[in-house]
């Protein structure tokens, strides 16, 4: 049971308590760059998701081997070699999102999210668990993608299209908002403005929640001193009923 339980924890973490994005403010740069459309948000986030996942394990199969003084060095070749892997599937099978993420796709060996988990998780736990850390990671990461796409796409372009970049799937259009559209959103000013209404309303829901369970506490507490006074009278009414019997 409590090996379940460490499980979903090591599972939730990377989508909610320690999201890489909205609570670690990390890989800036792919989330603000690649999140104009859902589409290349969710395509950076299969290529993010395939290489944490395989370093991840990796790293994890040779964490006693790998010598301390070049751990960092050998983590990055193993991180690049999975990033040259996927650069090339992604050119051969996917060129439409190869074009549109560009330079990105190999930036992901710098991504600090990887090697960060690869540092902090990876080389001190097994392959299972560290597999699950990064399954975790990759959700939260590419949720973060997309919630900022959706935004982005939505206020920038007045709808979404699909179909452009995952050309497998027939192209489709929905513009509800084409007369209410804001080019601003679509370019790089409009990729931090997004971010900072979305950690905004983020931070508001966290003050929210921590308020409210502060509040329970005074209730409770409040709630036990007029307890705690109610059984302090009821004693002493009943010592001064003895007393009167007694004379």
């Amino acid at each position: 049971m409590e090996e379940k339980m460490s499980v979903k924890k090591n599972f939730l973490k990377g989508i909610i308590s320690e999201n890489p994005v909205f609570v670690g403010l990390l890989a800036m740069c792919p989330t603000l760059a690649t999140t104009t459309s859902i589409e290349s948000a969710i395509g950076m986030g299969v290529l993010f998701t395939l290489v944490l996942i395989c370093s991840n394990v990796l790293i994890s199969l040779l964490r006693n081997i790998i010598p301390s003084q070049v751990k960092i060095p050998s983590y990055i070749v193993v991180i690049a070699t999975f990033v040259t892997i996927v650069r090339m599937l992604c050119q051969a099978f996917l060129p439409e999102l190869y074009t549109t993420l560009g330079v990105f796709i190999s930036l992901i060996v710098v991504n600090c999210i990887i090697l960060g988990r690869a540092e902090a998780f990876a080389s001190k736990n097994g392959p299972f668990a560290s597999f699950i850390d990064a399954v975790g990671m990759s959700i939260g990461f590419t949720l973060a993608l997309v919630v900022m796409a959706f935004f982005r796409e939505l206020l920038g372009t007045g709808g979404f299209t699909i179909g452009k970049v995952f050309t497998f799937i027939p192209e489709m259009s929905w513009t509800p908002l084409a007369t209410y559209k804001i080019d601003l959103f679509t370019q790089a000013p409009g990729g931090f403005l997004t971010l900072g209404l979305i950690l905004g309303f983020l931070a508001y829901m966290k003050n929210h929640k921590e308020e409210k369970k502060v509040r329970e506490q005074k209730a409770r507490i409040e709630a036990l001193k007029k307890e705690k006074a109610a059984k302090l009278a009821a004693q002493k009414a009943a010592e001064a009923n003895t007393v009167k019997e007694a004379a």
